[in-house]
């Protein structure tokens, strides 16, 4: 049977993703938020947080604060509209914090992932910045809990051991895309996410669903049970998400064992 139709778990908690229309490079309108939605739960997502593209740097200045963040409150309020289209989706908001400065001010709730104290965030260009720990360590010395999002998508990140364990130890989680398992984004973040995980350094999976096509989630988390990873599974995608929508810190994630072996057979099947 295909990945993509094969029962899915039905308790995915997703948090990263674009599915708010008309603020970003995800839904471009109310039709495309609808059919999103309708493929994140045929999944198997239970709940999730929108998570539009916004700049840290905008909080620098309040008419820029207020311009953009007023797109956004448009785009949430056409959001709204679809919801009762979907009585059993638990949709919240929350942002994907550009960090394009290295002291942000994140106090206005609606950087964060459902007005919690975590904050989903990522740097600019794909590229990691010199004294990237530091940025973590000002984010929680601020109360905020960083979540880096897809860290295998960084260049250098094969070997970039040394910048995750300064994240890790400055009290960052970190947050790998699933279509990266699968190869969606190439050889080198699929490698680097698998390295990730037998590290046991990934605390969440996530789609980063576009609102193109299907989401993806049925083969990503499908891939990670062949490669061994059927522990991981709940935690990345049920568990650990779940925590974060109560603002509770995510539980240990075991080092994944992974059977590289199976590789090119994993590939037919899900790509």
């Amino acid at each position: 049977m295909s990945a993509e139709t094969e029962e899915s778990s039905g308790q995915i908690v997703d948090f990263h993703n674009h599915v708010i229309p008309g603020v970003d490079d995800g839904a471009r309108d109310a039709n495309d938020a609808r059919e999103a939605l309708a493929a994140m739960q045929a999944d198997g997502v239970r709940a999730l947080v929108a998570t539009p593209h916004v700049d840290a740097s905008i909080a620098l200045r309040e008419d820029r604060l207020n311009e953009r963040m007023g797109e956004v409150d448009a785009g949430w309020t056409g959001l709204e509209g679809v919801l009762q289209d979907f009585p059993d989706l638990d949709v919240r908001r929350g942002a994907e914090v550009k960090l394009d400065l290295p002291d942000p001010d994140l106090t206005d709730p609606r950087f964060r992932l459902g007005a919690s104290s975590f904050v989903l965030v990522e740097f600019p260009y794909f590229t990691v910045p010199p004294r990237s720990g530091r940025v973590m360590a000002h984010l929680r010395s601020r109360g905020w809990t960083p979540i880096v999002a897809h860290p295998e998508r960084y260049g250098g990140m094969l070997s970039g051991v040394d910048v995750i364990e300064e994240w890790r130890a400055a009290g960052a989680y970190l947050q790998v895309n699933g279509p990266s398992l699968t190869g969606r984004y190439g050889e080198e973040p699929r490698q680097a996410a698998i390295r990730i995980l037998e590290r046991g350094w990934v605390d969440y999976l996530s789609s980063d669903y576009h609102a193109r096509g299907r989401p993806g989630i049925v083969g990503y988390r499908e891939t990670l049970l062949a490669l061994g990873g059927e522990e991981q599974v709940t935690l990345l995608m049920e568990t650990n998400p779940g925590r974060m929508l109560m603002n509770e810190a995510p539980l240990p994630v075991p080092p994944l064992s992974a059977k590289r072996g199976l590789w090119d057979r994993i590939s037919d099947a899900f790509r």
